[in-house]
């Protein structure tokens, strides 16, 4: 017998034996021996380029910005048989639906149309009591204290009856409800906790530029802490959402959701509040609105105060000064604010103020315009006194008045609602203005006369003159017939004007408008 691994080379020689054979193999290829080594290729790395980073402003402020989710009482709902609920279905309503259908089989076991009564848990009881809590809303918000007060907008929290902050680091917390002003979509919320909260301070938005960084944080779509970046586009943008419209626009992605939150400079200050977006879409495109933190600051001062604003109020209508009504007014310049009308016991109509009056300056502050004669009385303290400049039949004159309490809004708008309608009224007898382009004949109220036709290719036709109209008076004369205009439109001429100011009245408001009279 003989051991089989006698015919078995050891390890050593097997080695020995590859080394060689490696070898040969490289000195076959290359002629010489060389060191055998293993290499790799070095990963790319490259120094980054110096850039503006937010992300200390961003570790700052975070803990500041809340999360804010409404809840609202929903009202209870009717005995009908419909429970509340209306469905088309392809013009069929449910009942018509086989007893099979999905949605049928839906509502039979969870309740509403022909259901149980399970439904009614989610409304509430039928015995008058408010329903259950549900939410209505979310938006954005952030601390101005380390007690607990929070600044959100007002269009978050105006319809809500309890209101929850979530904190960046997911505590949540209940709020109340301390204040909040409609005009300009302001409104405070107190948490209270003993703990001491993050809070920032608001900036002096006078020295924000248009070019400069801003970083947004919020709350979009429910996502919770969100950061965005951008810059200020515009300054002093009047979007129409009420007389104290002065918003910063800003490019930072603002959508749903941001609305209150804050829009910081990059030395973390609140330089203004999320409030609106421009979006055909509903997302962001771009264009987002903010409030001031000038505007905001004094208005939630007031709210924390005494839960309300109490705003200044002169108590007269007015528009804007255009080229042509400033012609008509022998003005030197398109500045101002035109009265339309005082209302009546106002501190204006008191005072003196009449319709045609322009408003020049307050307190020998330029006015330019409605909106800065609006936000310059408005931020004034009721009771205070001051002098209105103002340019009458031609001529500089002043009155001085004490500054009123602005009502609230449903006290503003009843005097509106509770005006006589007009009616439009049959001509009875016309007479042609030719120069104008319009046919009158004196109101049967005796108050104006009603144009009965308006020429479409004519400037009146322009300048939105309309069949039943109403002209009151023209540069500030009152007029009852179409004899009237006319002798009032001569003196102006004599006077050199190339212009007379129409008072038009329509739809319960009364407007001016400046038309271009013939010097033939």
């Amino acid at each position: 017998m003989f051991k089989t691994n006698a015919l078995r080379p050891s390890l050593k020689t097997v080695l020995k034996t590859s080394t060689v054979a490696g070898l040969a193999a490289v000195m076959l290829s290359t002629g010489i021996p060389a060191a055998i080594t293993h290499s790799f290729a070095a990963a790319v790395k490259i120094e980054a380029p110096q850039v503006p980073s937010f992300a200390n402003v961003v570790d700052a402020v975070s803990p500041a910005v809340v999360s804010v989710r409404v809840q609202s009482r929903a009202n209870p709902v009717s005995d009908d048989a419909s429970n509340g609920f209306s469905f088309d279905f392809g013009g069929r309503g449910l009942d018509e639906l086989p007893d099979d259908h999905p949605l049928k089989r839906f509502f039979k076991e969870f309740g509403g149309p022909n259901g149980d009564k399970r439904a009614d848990r989610d409304h509430g009881p039928r015995d008058g009591k408010p329903g259950r809590l549900r939410p209505t809303s979310q938006g954005s918000g952030f601390f101005i204290s380390e007690d607990g007060y929070l600044v959100t907008n007002n269009h978050v929290v105006s319809d809500g009856s309890a209101f929850t902050v979530i904190l960046n680091d997911g505590t949540e917390l209940d709020a109340k409800l301390v204040g909040k002003d409609s005009r300009t979509d302001l409104a405070v919320l107190k948490v209270d906790d003993k703990r001491k909260f993050t809070y920032v301070n608001w900036a002096d938005d006078s020295k924000a530029r248009v070019g400069d960084w801003v970083v947004a944080v919020g709350n979009p779509f429910g996502l919770g802490g969100t950061v965005t970046s951008g810059i200020i586009s515009a300054r002093g943008r009047d979007i129409g959402s009420g007389p104290y419209d002065d918003y910063l626009q800003v490019d930072a992605a603002v959508n749903r959701g941001n609305s209150g939150g804050p829009t910081f400079n990059l030395s973390g200050e609140v330089v203004g509040i999320n409030t609106a977006i421009f979006s055909p879409s509903g997302g962001n495109v771009g264009i987002a609105f903010a409030i001031p933190a000038s505007v905001a600051k004094d208005v939630v001062a007031d709210l924390m105060k005494d839960g309300e604003v109490s705003r200044g109020w002169l108590g007269v209508q007015i528009q804007p000064v255009d080229k042509d009504v400033a012609e008509s007014l022998g003005l030197a310049e398109a500045s101002g604010a035109l009265v339309i009308e005082p209302q009546a016991g106002s501190p204006g109509e008191k005072a003196g103020i009449k319709k045609g009056d322009v408003i020049t300056a307050v307190d020998g502050d330029t006015i330019k315009g409605p909106r800065e004669l609006a936000r310059k009385i408005g931020a004034m303290r009721p009771g205070t006194s001051v002098d209105v400049a103002l340019w009458r039949d031609g001529k500089a004159e002043s009155v001085k008045l004490e500054v009123g309490t602005l009502p609230a809004d449903k006290e503003a708008s009843a005097g509106a609602d509770q005006q006589q309608q007009q009616e439009e009224q049959q001509p009875s007898s016309e007479k042609a203005l030719a120069d104008l382009g319009v046919t009158v004949t004196p109101s049967d109220d005796g108050n104006g006369v009603t144009i009965s036709s308006v020429d479409p290719d004519s400037d009146a036709s322009d300048r939105g003159l309309k069949e039943g109209q109403k002209i009151v008076s023209v540069n500030n004369q009152e007029v009852k017939s179409a004899d009237d205009i006319l002798k009032v439109i001569e003196a102006a001429k004599k006077d050199g004007r190339t212009k007379a100011l129409f008072q038009i009245e329509a739809d319960n408001a009364s407007r001016f408008v400046a038309l271009p009279i013939n010097q033939g």
